[in-house]
């Protein structure tokens, strides 16, 4: 019998791509302040030496992990202005807890993270401005669609309080019950309270069809989990 080709090797992943993948799933799991270099190089099977060659300190670590999390965020934000129902909202706020969720360790220690890093104190302003910035055009939308009727005077508060519930909504929740909030088991539930609780700051300005919409779509997520 002939023999069968071989499959071609997969390449193996970069040194420094892993270490952030490790990097990312420690921190999550266990937060930043108590993940040390010496744990994620003993994680990774590597010498501090070699971590340290790639990523001299460990704000380096924290720094490339805030700058993918900020790529992504940048390319999400873009969808804010396709956004015309409640259904393309739910969507929207749905995914950003999503990659919220994927780097649930810059939120779960904010503030200690801030007061340590300067480069994150700077660009997490920038963040802030963005997702104010991605949920006025994510009313904008709604409205000129017709899908829910607001003040004008009322547009700036109300992105303000809805960009307030996204950045603190994960600390809610770790708060709410710390030893199981922000474990993988978790996330489904956390994201759909958290984008229905975002929206549902919408709910006064709503037309009854929109709001009788977001209510199903609730009730459809729910019984999927």
């Amino acid at each position: 019998m002939p023999t069968p080709p071989k499959e071609p090797r997969k390449p193996p992943r970069r040194t420094a791509e892993r270490i952030l993948e490790v990097t990312l799933a420690l921190f999550n799991r266990f937060g930043e302040p108590n993940v040390s270099t010496t744990l994620i190089s003993a994680e990774l099977g590597i010498s501090p030496g070699n971590l340290y060659y790639h990523y001299p300190a460990k704000d380096e670590l924290i720094n490339s992990l805030f700058d993918r999390y900020e790529r992504g965020l940048t390319e999400l934000m873009r969808a804010a202005e396709d956004v015309r129902n409640v259904e393309d909202a739910w969507l929207f706020f749905h995914m950003l807890f999503e990659l919220i969720w994927a780097y649930r360790f810059l939120y779960r220690d904010l503030n200690d993270l801030l007061s340590k890093n300067r480069r994150l104190e700077t660009h997490f302003q920038f963040v802030l401005k963005n997702k104010g910035k991605a949920v006025q055009q994510v009313l904008d939308g709604l409205a000129r669609s017709n899908a829910m009727r607001i003040d004008i005077r009322d547009v700036e508060p109300v992105a303000t309080a809805m960009v307030v519930v996204l950045t603190y909504w994960l600390s809610y929740e770790y708060v709410r019950d710390p030893r199981n909030a922000l474990e993988p088991e978790s996330a489904g539930a956390a994201l759909l309270r958290g984008a229905f609780h975002v929206l549902s700051l919408l709910s006064p300005y709503l037309e009854p069809d929109q709001r009788a919409h977001l209510h199903t779509l609730v009730g459809n997520y729910r019984k999927g989990d």
